[in-house]
């Protein structure tokens, strides 16, 4: 995809049901891995687009991905960061997670960070290749979350 081949924008509170569905599509396939719905399944975005920045990539008019970011003082927690899965495969969450660092860099922060789900073994990878490390690990609902982060800056 070219740089105009996409368009990305700020969430606005008539996003929330588009929010909500791309990332209930994203997330399905981890279901069967966990036995549950993963945490961003069930969030409230029509609170969440209100409390802080939520940025949507779309192709063609079409929400095609996007990155929920959360300022917490020292550094900016990527609380969700999903590709509706008929874009999967087409560097669009790697798009998503470069514009998040940019963002957090333009706000002064130095520190990206960001949880996962410890099986969730392609998002891991994923971070890891594009230079977090995993920090540390805790239970959560009889599994793990793998806590992740970042220098950023720039």
């Amino acid at each position: 995809m070219t740089e105009s081949s996409f368009t990305i924008r700020p969430a606005t509170p008539a996003d929330a049901g588009a929010i909500r569905d791309l990332t209930r599509a994203a997330y399905a396939k981890w279901i069967p891995v966990i036995g549950r719905e993963p945490k961003p399944m069930a969030a409230d975005y029509d609170q969440a687009v209100r409390a802080h920045p939520i940025d949507l990539l779309f192709v063609g008019g079409r929400l095609a991905a996007l990155v929920e970011m959360i300022d917490e003082g020292e550094h900016w927690l990527i609380e969700n960061l999903a590709v509706h899965p008929d874009f999967q495969g087409q560097g669009f969450g790697r798009r998503m997670l470069a514009h998040a660092e940019y963002r957090a860099a333009e706000a002064n922060m130095v520190e990206m960070r960001l949880y996962t789900n410890k099986l969730f073994a392609e998002n891991i990878r994923f971070y890891l290749a594009h230079g977090y490390g995993i920090d540390r690990e805790e239970p959560y609902k009889g599994g793990f979350i793998a806590h992740m982060s970042k220098v950023i800056g720039l």
